[in-house]
């Protein structure tokens, strides 16, 4: 039986980015009819390949515009590639945007069990991990507040805390512990280095090599959405820190 939960294949993702500003869906619509608008291609990412054993940390680093939360993206089935194939095997907690899969109108309590559906996890699921959520984000005194109230730190809380529970077989985490103080950090740490340890599969995104030294076992470098380099996370982040 083979242990990889992630496989890539060749994976490129074309945008087309629109030449000219379109104001309204009325003049679209009349643009297009035209055929008035000019479309320039661009490549987020070009065959690029990776396999995740279960149990293993990946990083993914490179500068900004790299193709890194594109890839998360197609990982997590968000985007489909233009061309190459994505496969996965188990269960995914994504954690790719914060505040994503939240209504920002709901409080925080209304949106742990929203954001629990969205991830698949039925009610009496959520009902039994809603105190470890709780305790984990620090919010008690804030559950019954709207979300649209809270800073980027406490959305990142409340979304580190419910996309951890359990044990998913993958967890995608995209600059989230870039938000929050450095003593909650150090906890998210703690969490996500015991569920590796609980067999599984970590792709992680960040700026911070330090974090990526840490966390990670190996290390992915893209550049201009293509893979320049693949492997042990303190060999892949030493060549990567001379080149900036």
């Amino acid at each position: 039986m083979s242990d990889i939960m992630i496989e890539a294949k060749e994976v490129s993702v074309r945008f087309n980015l629109s030449r000219e500003r379109v104001d309204s869906l009325k003049e679209y619509l009349i643009k297009k009819i035209k055929k008035e608008i000019v479309y320039d291609e661009f490549w987020a990412l070009q065959n690029v390949n990776l396999n995740v054993q279960k149990g293993e940390s990946v990083a993914l680093i490179g500068l900004n515009g790299c193709g890194k939360s594109t890839f998360l993206k197609t990982i997590a089935g968000v985007i489909k590639p233009t061309k190459g194939s994505v496969k996965v095997w188990g269960s995914i907690a994504p954690l790719i945007e914060l505040g994503a899969g939240f209504d920002h109108d709901l409080t925080a309590k209304e949106n742990v069990f929203l954001n629990g559906a969205i991830l698949g996890h039925s009610r009496e699921v959520m009902e039994g991990h809603y105190e470890d959520i709780v305790a984990f984000s620090e919010l008690q005194e804030f559950m019954d507040v709207p979300i649209k109230n809270f800073s980027s730190g406490m959305l990142a809380r409340l979304g580190f805390a419910i996309a951890t529970i359990g044990t998913p077989d993958i967890l995608i985490l995209d600059e989230v512990l870039s938000v929050g103080d450095f003593r909650f950090q150090q906890k998210c740490e703690q969490r996500i280095q015991n569920m590796v340890q609980k067999d599984t599969s970590i792709l992680f995104v960040s700026h911070s090599i330090e974090q990526v030294e840490k966390l990670c076992s190996k290390a992915v470098w893209l550049e201009k959405g293509r893979v320049r380099m693949e492997g042990p996370t303190e060999e892949v982040c030493n060549i990567y820190r001379n080149a900036y």
